[in-house]
């Protein structure tokens, strides 16, 4: 099993994309990688996120592009179809987890709590996204499993912004953070892209 840390390499955020239209989520893209952003997030919220998806690996082969949000097989299929490069899932079950065991690319499977670990766990997932993070206890949380999942990493998603992360970066069971507070819907809708650049590079500071 690859790790997702292994494409994430030393970037220590993952840039979640949420885009309207395939045009949109390049553009948000482009505005990431040219702060030095080597791999995004697309997030299946939208009619067009495949689309998206697939464009922005056409316009930026260079880009990590993962899809988000993934709830079963079909829609793994989809976003393998689709030429995602990595998997994230915002939860977890056993019939899941049996699909995502055998995912030809990395996965970050969703977890909230202290069962959902351990089954992750069970299924050979060391590299798990707590989210909500801001709403299953935060640093706290992770702070206190830390001691008990000596073998897993975090990539905490879901309540974190500019003003948090740095609390998550400090613990030594996480290894990137997660959000969207890099690409702020105000920004994407007035087409600010060089904000969005902005704002990742403040975050590698």
């Amino acid at each position: 099993m690859t790790l997702f840390s292994t494409l994430l390499g030393t970037q220590k955020l993952l840039p979640i994309i949420q885009a309207d239209t395939a045009e949109q989520g390049v553009n948000i893209a482009t505005a990431m990688y040219e702060a030095g952003i080597n791999l995004v997030e697309v997030v299946l919220r939208t009619d067009s996120s495949l689309a998206a998806l697939t464009a922005i690996k056409n316009e930026l082969p260079q880009l990590h592009v993962g899809a988000g949000t993934i709830t079963n097989e079909e829609i793994l299929s989809k976003s393998l179809d689709a030429g995602a490069d990595f998997i994230v899932t915002p939860a977890i079950s056993q019939k899941l987890l049996g699909h995502l065991s055998t995912c030809p690319v990395p996965v970050l499977p969703g977890v909230s709590n202290t069962a959902d670990i351990l089954l992750a766990l069970e299924h050979g997932f060391i590299e798990q996204k707590l989210f909500p993070a801001s709403l299953s206890g935060g640093t706290k949380f992770l702070s206190a499993v830390s001691s008990v999942f000596k073998e897993v990493t975090f990539c905490p998603t879901g309540g974190i912004n500019a003003e948090n992360h740095n609390d998550f970066l400090a613990l030594n069971n996480v290894f990137a953070v997660g959000g969207t507070w890099i690409s702020k819907q105000q920004w994407i809708d007035n087409k600010q892209w060089q904000l969005i650049t902005q704002a990742c590079k403040d975050f590698q500071r």
